[in-house]
């Protein structure tokens, strides 16, 4: 992950009736903790166009328009170019530790929901829909597993979505035709926590599970049978029968 650390300088003048702007970015960037990559950038613009740039990598004002390289030539021979190749230490390296103890070394747990949102009907698959909330950072991964076997198809995914709070959500759904005996799983990576979390979906039935149900319905309707039996067999002796 590459972080920018910008810092934005405006001085606006209004010369004219639309307006002149000037004003300077200063950026940060590095890719890793220890800032062994760290780059300074500092860009001057004039109406949103780039005109002197300092690069830490570079070590000297580069000029982009006859002016900005008018420019680059005087600071590169000044105190400017001093002043430039210091704020590497002054600015980058003092704040860029900051942000990391802060921000991002920071790591929410997500919050899994596991539900269903259409049962299977007329040879229509169902679907379930595994919601992670609450996460940070947004980097993650949501899968599903059937039987212990990844799921590659009839899978569709939102994209992490920032719920406005430093905090994101993103949702996976899974279509499938439900059968006997499976066990559907939603599997959740994330830094927050050192192994997968997994959820279990409680609806998928198991051997047993379709066992039970099918000696509970059976029961039922031999009890019912016996229950009619009876009863006309009652019926049929009481005096009021004939």
């Amino acid at each position: 992950m590459i972080l920018i650390l910008q810092l934005l300088l405006a001085l606006s003048l209004s010369l004219r009736a639309d307006g002149y702007n000037h004003y300077t970015v200063k950026d940060c960037i590095t890719s890793s903790s220890d800032l062994s990559d760290l780059e300074y950038i500092n860009t001057y613009y004039f109406n949103k166009d780039p005109y002197i740039q300092f690069n830490s990598t570079v070590g000297e004002f580069v000029g982009f328009t006859e002016f900005g390289v008018n420019n680059a030539e005087r600071w590169n021979k000044g105190p400017e170019v001093q002043q430039e190749r210091a704020e590497l230490e002054r600015y980058c390296k003092h704040n860029l530790p900051i942000y990391y103890s802060t921000i991002l070394d920071k790591a929410v747990k997500p919050k899994i929901r596991l539900r269903s949102i259409k049962q299977a009907s007329g040879g229509h698959p169902a679907m379930l829909v595994c919601s992670a909330y609450g996460f940070y950072p947004p980097v993650i991964d949501v899968y599903w597993l059937i039987d212990g076997e990844k799921v590659t198809s009839d899978v569709t995914a939102t994209v992490e979505m920032a719920d406005g709070d430093w905090y994101y959500q993103i949702h996976s759904f899974l279509e499938y035709m439900p059968t006997s005996g499976e066990k559907i799983s939603c599997v959740v990576e994330h830094t927050s926590s050192k192994e997968p979390i997994i959820v279990e979906w409680e609806g998928s039935f198991t051997n047993s599970d379709m066992a039970k149900i099918i000696v509970g319905a059976s029961g039922f309707v031999l009890g019912i049978i016996l229950s009619t039996a009876g009863f006309l067999y009652y019926k049929m002796k009481s005096p009021d029968f004939l």
